[in-house]
Formats: C-alpha cells, sequence, structure tokens
C-alpha cells in the first residue's frame, strides 16, 4: 500500500461508520414506475448528485484503474446499503453523509493527489453505503417500492462511468486544473452545508 493510503482508508471506513438521529431525503414521484423515480431522484437531488460527480472526477483523476473498481463499487454498494436501510428504517443513519461526502471528496479531487485504486474503491464503498442507507430508510419511511433504489444505482453507475472516462482522458495540464477547481467548488459546497446541518436548518 502507498504511503498515506492507510489514514485514507481508515478515514472512509470511520466516515461510513458516523451515526445521527434522523434523515431528510427528496423522493421523486415521476409517474411512470418506481425504477425511472430512483433515476430522477438523482438528479434533482444536490446532496446526492454532487458526491457522485467528486467521486467520478477523483476515479478519473487516479486512472482506468481506480476508475475501474469505483464505477463497480459505487452502485452495488448504494443498492445494498438502500435495501440494508429500507429494511431497518428504525436504525440509526450516517451524520451529514452529503456534507462530509462533498468536503471529503472535493478536497482530494482539489489536490489532485494519487490514490492507489483501493484507496479509491474504499471511498466509493463509503459513499454508496452512507447514501444508500439514507436512501433506503426514506424509501420505506414513505412506504415507495425498493425498486427505486435500483434505479437511482444505475444512475449512479451511468453518471460515474462518463464523467470518470472523461478525466481519465485528459491529457493537457489545464484540463487537470480545471477538475481540481470544480473540486474546490464542491469543497465549498460541503463547508457551507455542513454549516447548514449544525445549525439544524437541514
Amino acid at each position: 500500500m502507498r504511503p498515506g493510503a492507510l489514514p485514507l482508508a481508515v478515514l472512509a471506513a470511520a466516515w461510513s461508520g458516523l451515526w445521527p438521529a434522523a434523515a431528510q431525503a427528496h423522493l421523486v414521484n415521476t409517474g411512470i414506475g418506481p425504477v425511472y423515480d430512483g433515476i430522477a431522484h438523482l438528479f434533482v437531488s444536490f446532496e446526492d448528485l454532487l458526491p457522485v460527480v467528486a467521486l467520478a472526477l477523483l476515479s478519473g483523476l487516479n486512472g482506468p484503474a481506480a476508475g475501474r473498481r469505483s464505477i463497480f463499487t459505487l452502485p452495488i454498494a448504494w443498492l445494498l446499503g438502500g435495501l440494508a436501510g429500507a429494511q431497518f428504517p428504525g436504525a440509526p443513519l450516517p451524520v451529514g453523509p452529503a456534507a462530509l461526502s462533498l468536503l471529503i471528496l472535493g478536497v482530494l479531487v482539489a489536490a489532485d493527489r494519487r490514490l492507489a485504486p483501493n484507496v479509491v474503491a474504499a471511498l466509493a464503498l463509503a459513499l454508496g453505503r452512507a447514501h444508500g442507507w439514507h436512501s433506503g430508510v426514506a424509501t420505506a419511511a414513505a412506504g415507495l417500492q425498493t425498486a427505486g433504489l435500483m434505479g437511482t444505482a444505475a444512475a449512479a453507475f451511468g453518471l460515474t462511468v462518463l464523467l470518470a472516462a472523461s478525466v481519465v482522458g485528459l491529457t493537457r495540464p489545464w484540463t487537470r486544473i480545471a477538475v481540481r477547481v470544480g473540486g474546490s467548488w464542491i469543497a465549498a459546497s460541503g463547508l457551507l452545508l455542513f454549516g447548514w446541518t449544525l445549525s439544524g436548518r437541514t
């Protein structure tokens, strides 16, 4: 394992194991079925969409191997986490998963630090588990079908594939700088959201 990889892996594990008392989510009813509801949910939920974008950018910056691992790890973890959350809606949830996701992933993208593929996969696992559980609990609480989780996982897979593949192909220095700037904006959004979470506004 590369130097610094172990602390990041530990951070990812700790991040996925933080627990609060309540959850909120933006559930979507498209009228054309639960799977499409799940797909739409990802693209209209800022707190789910931006972390997926950040992970995709990070995966692309770290090369094809990291990208391949994250594009499969994220949707599987999201689906399994969601199904578990739907089965145990009364269980505690990760604390501020959106704010933590945005902060951690945004900073890593902005830093453009080279990470081992296993570390990127661990981050994808933590992201999918936390956000999937959150979605599953909200789905069960609203009395919706868990098939919607499949739609969200599929949307996360497709978005991660497209963005990671686009970033992997970047060769000019200014293009990587542009990605890093995007990461800094994502981190700033996470900081703002974290402040709102602490103030009780979310």
